[in-house]
């Protein structure tokens, strides 16, 4: 009995041996999950516990498994990534995606059109007045007068000095000598060009105080005429031209008079009396083609007669 007893025990003493020699190899081959692992304890049914010492691999040994393994390895990766479900579109997704976007565009373009014309007319505006600022400043510091000529040009026309619609020329020209003649005149400045607009008369502001805005904007219809240069007459010969005393490219039929005194006119076939405020009033283009019917987004840039002062009036 006893040395039945002993056989048992050897047998699974050699089992032990066994089990713990394979489990040594396994770590060694694998090596990566217990890196720096001192020793792992091992249960069975019969016997205690059992202290396993698993050396830490060094690192050419783990360069050596690993390039022995790597076949074994890259199976096993292809096998997960061949698992792995792929991230898609499926084509009415994409569809769908699409006529989403297309909609969006639709409905933020013509606002970003409007934003830009509406920037652009302001951007005129601001223009006009400082030309007029500039010719009224000009005749108030050298005790003269200044012309600002106005004239609409085709602005698809390669042609300079072309009648037409879209384009806004002007010109400053002042007397050499300080007398309210168009003979002897020197140019100020260069000329100043505004594309995309239209000169237009507009019915008369209501003048309400404090007449701020365009439709409350002072009146300028006085004994049954109506102070705009768009809605007066052109002169009958040009009053001056661009360049002066050379051979001309612009010829100016309509302007805007400042004195030394600050006073202010529309000049065309006559002298105009001063008034109490005048109008110059633009609205925007497509090129050369005048919107129909009137935008929305009109200026009119008004000049009092006695002080000269500029004010800019955006509907």
């Amino acid at each position: 009995m006893v040395r039945v007893r002993r056989n048992l025990a050897a047998v699974a003493s050699r089992e032990r041996g066994f089990l713990a020699e394979n489990i040594k190899l396994f770590f060694r081959e694998t090596c990566g999950t217990l890196h720096g692992q001192k020793a792992v304890i091992l249960s069975s049914p019969d016997s205690a516990e059992l202290p396993i010492a698993i050396p830490t691999p060094r690192i050419s040994q783990v360069s050596r498994i690993g390039e022995g393994n790597r076949p074994a390895i890259s199976h096993q990766l292809s096998t997960i990534s061949r698992q792995r479900p792929r991230a898609a579109f499926s084509l009415i997704e994409l569809l769908v995606v699409m006529g989403i976007i297309g909609i969006l565009l639709i409905i933020v373009v013509p606002a970003f059109t409007t934003i830009k014309s509406g920037t652009d007319v302001t951007s005129a505006g601001n223009t006009i007045k400082g030309v007029l600022d500039t010719a009224r400043t000009y005749a108030d510091a050298n005790d003269t007068y200044t012309w600002v000529g106005f004239f609409e040009e085709n602005v698809s026309s390669t042609t300079p000095g072309t009648a037409g619609t879209g384009r806004l020329v002007m010109s400053i020209v002042a007397s050499k000598d300080g007398t309210n003649s168009l003979t002897n005149l020197i140019q100020v400045g260069k000329l100043s060009k505004i594309d995309n607009v239209h000169l237009a008369a507009f019915p008369d502001g209501s003048g309400q105080p404090p007449g701020t805005t365009f439709p409350t904007r002072p009146a300028v219809t006085f004994s049954g005429t109506q102070y705009s240069l768009a809605g007066m007459a052109p002169s009958s010969t040009a009053l001056f031209q661009f360049p002066l005393g050379g051979t001309s490219q612009y010829s100016f039929f309509k302007a805007v008079q400042f004195s030394s005194r600050g006073e202010a006119r529309i000049i065309n076939n006559s002298v105009n009396a001063v008034q109490t405020a005048a109008e110059i009033g633009f609205e925007p283009t497509h090129g050369n083609v005048v919107p129909s019917p009137t935008p929305v987004n009109v200026v009119a840039v008004q000049f009092g007669g006695e002080s000269g002062n500029v004010t800019i009036y955006r509907k």
